[in-house]
């Protein structure tokens, strides 16, 4: 070894999860090794891949292997593949540092659960599996050299919070990582991972699918008494498990496997197994996770299934396979029929490609309606990790757009606990009622409390409850649902009388209109930088004003998320609505027809519209002058 070798210190967020992994959340530890695997598996891939892609990278590919060394008398364990490797960059990039976004939101939610399982399951979703060698080891070696380069890097650590890096003159190409076990504990559920049958038993459990060869020399009598031979043996079967028959897999593999593909450490909620034949061939083993990733709304965040052709890898994140909105699935997707050197702008226009790609989104979408209608609490579990998802193909995906809209589930006003589908809404509308209402807002709190619900409430008329983000959009595109128009509560004329209220109540509306009309007029007047009318409501029945849009007006919220993408778009200005009823506005007009001191009006005025603006959650110009404004006012009431 050179004189390069210093010491360094872990990330921050990295030392604090090394010090949860070394004193063990996690009861099975036994997945250490499925985890050394499954990145020696990813590393035989990658250099395989590279091989085809780069002409000039002098590598041999003809034994690619990984290798399973157990010393018993040094208590050691090593797991070695001739992959890929890593440069020093490499090691201290995505070993040092836990290079993702989130990793303070995991270590928060861990200490706050004191639930081993639920604390296992929380590891799952930030895919550290390499750390998880520090629940068994009192110290991991790691020795690797990236393919095309020709010194090596050295790394080492106990787990307390730094390591050992240097480089390496004559290091083989790929990766070893020797981890030096701690004693045997069975109370904590520390075995012998240096005995051949433990090793056995891991690998055919977690890891018998793995497409390469998983060898290990083990010990066998001689013909001679006492005498021992020494032979290399593959202890796994190599069959991949996407093309072996439903019924010839097990549940269980089938969990395993979906641990290799997505890192994740619990259980997937669903499997979907299929096959495609005909002038395309093709199989695919897709998985639906039972918890949304950290990295699920991040731009950063991994999307897209594992790509093979002739179950030779091709692709780990193959986007083209898999529209964004379903980007939480995981799983492979075996091509018969595609070149070897395929890459990933000729996949997206490839025809194929996507014919396969059409199939599997109807696959996944009849999967989830399926789990609506016959396993509620599967699906329930899929709406809350990863509903708002799904709801942005009601956006992209208009060939699809049918099937989503019957498997969304929403809040609404029908049930304070239960969500709702569609269908069930429509069920349940009044006679003559020809529009589904819904209103969109930052929580269902400050929607059940907002001005424009008042007269629904009244009326008995159920309202959905649009709280994510992307409702906002969908809403707008879809426009109805089964002839019935979406309406929002917030935008356009209410008039929820029958037409026998309407006459009873006609002689009363004309004559409010023929009062009001002044009062109206010079709110417009004085209100123009605000709003662009003032008129009567007939949605209100305690608050004295609300502000609505016109019925085809972008919403506020709407325009925030645009100018937050760095979109500009013009300012759209509302309309105050007046409640003719209540004592502020009676007061408001009979001031005006008295010739009131026009000072103080505007100043009402402008509380009057204030107010309307956050009471529907809004945001106010100028907060200070609205404030002081209202401080004078009541401090003339004393």
């Amino acid at each position: 070894m050179s004189n390069q070798t210093e010491t360094l210190e872990f990330q921050a967020e990295t030392r604090q999860l090394l010090q949860l992994m070394v004193h063990s959340i996690y009861s099975n530890k036994d997945v250490f090794l499925r985890e050394l695997i499954s990145n020696a598996s990813d590393a035989l891939d990658k250099l395989r891949l590279e091989s085809m892609i780069d002409k000039d990278l002098q590598v041999d590919t003809g034994d690619l292997h990984i290798e399973l060394v157990a010393d018993p008398e040094a208590r050691t364990l090593t797991v070695r593949d001739n992959g890929i490797g890593m440069s020093r960059d490499d090691v201290v990039a995505l070993i040092g540092t836990i290079a993702r976004s989130g990793t303070a939101e995991l270590l928060q939610k861990m200490r706050e659960s004191r639930d081993a399982a639920a604390s296992q399951e929380l590891i799952g979703q930030f895919g550290v599996g390499f750390y998880a060698t520090f629940m068994v080891a009192e110290k991991v070696t790691l020795l690797t050299r990236r393919a095309g380069q020709t010194e090596g890097t050295r790394w080492e650590s106990t787990g307390a919070g730094t390591y050992e890096i240097g480089t390496v003159d004559d290091a083989p190409q790929g990766t070893s990582v020797t981890v030096h076990l701690k004693p045997e504990d069975s109370e904590d559920n520390l075995f012998d991972y240096t005995a051949e049958a433990k090793i056995r038993e891991i690998v055919k459990r977690y890891s018998d699918f793995i497409s390469w060869p998983i060898r290990m020399a083990v010990q066998r009598p001689g013909g001679e008494e006492g005498s021992s031979t020494t032979e290399v043996q593959t202890i796994n079967s190599m069959k991949a498990l996407w093309a072996r028959p439903r019924d010839e897999v097990a549940e269980e593999e089938y969990r395993d496997f979906y641990r290799h593909v997505s890192h994740d450490w619990s259980d997937p909620l669903e499997t979907i197994h299929m096959r495609g034949e005909g002038t395309f061939e093709y199989e695919a083993l897709l998985f639906i996770p039972s918890h949304a990733p950290f990295d699920l709304f991040q731009r950063e965040g991994r999307r897209g299934v594992q790509l093979y052709v002739k179950r030779v890898f091709i692709m780990e994140d193959c986007e083209a396979l898999m529209p964004e909105y379903l980007r939480f699935v995981k799983g492979v997707v075996d091509a018969h029929d595609l070149s070897l050197n395929i890459s990933r702008e000729i996949l997206q226009q490839d025809r194929q490609i996507q014919v396969v790609r059409r199939r599997l989104v109807r696959k996944v979408l009849a999967t989830i309606k399926d789990l609506q209608a016959n396993n509620a609490e599967k699906y329930r579990t899929f709406w809350t990790e990863f509903g708002r998802a799904l709801k942005e193909g009601l956006i992209s995906d208009t060939d699809n757009r049918e099937t989503l809209l019957e498997v969304v589930s929403l809040a609404s006003t029908h049930d304070p606990a239960e969500l709702t589908t569609l269908a069930g809404y429509v069920e349940r509308m009044k006679d003559g009622q020809s529009d589904i209402y819904y209103a969109t807002g930052e929580s269902r709190t400050m929607i059940e409390n907002s001005p424009h619900m008042e007269a629904f409430r009244a009326k008995g008329y159920e309202v959905l409850i649009l709280t994510d983000p992307v409702d906002e959009v969908w809403v707008e595109q879809v426009g109805q649902v089964d002839g019935k128009a979406l309406r929002s509560i917030a935008k356009g004329q209410v008039d929820l009388d029958s037409e026998e209220e309407k006459k009873e109540a006609e002689a009363e509306r004309e004559q409010r209109g023929k009062e009001y009309a002044a009062l109206l007029t010079w709110l417009t007047e004085h209100l123009k930088e605000q709003v662009k009318e003032v008129r009567l409501s007939s949605r209100l029945t305690t608050s004295p004003a609300c502000v609505v849009g016109d019925a085809f007006d972008m919403t506020p919220t709407l325009e925030k998320m645009y100018r937050a993408m760095g979109q500009e778009v013009p300012t759209v200005k509302r309309i105050l609505e007046l409640n003719p009823t209540h004592p502020l506005v009676t007061g408001l007009r009979k001031a005006h027809e008295q010739g009131g001191d026009e000072p103080a009006l505007t100043e009402t005025a402008e509380l009057l519209y204030g107010m309307a603006l956050l009471a529907e959650g809004g945001e106010l110009t100028d907060p200070a002058r609205f404030t002081r404004l209202l401080a004078d006012r009541l401090a003339r009431t004393l």
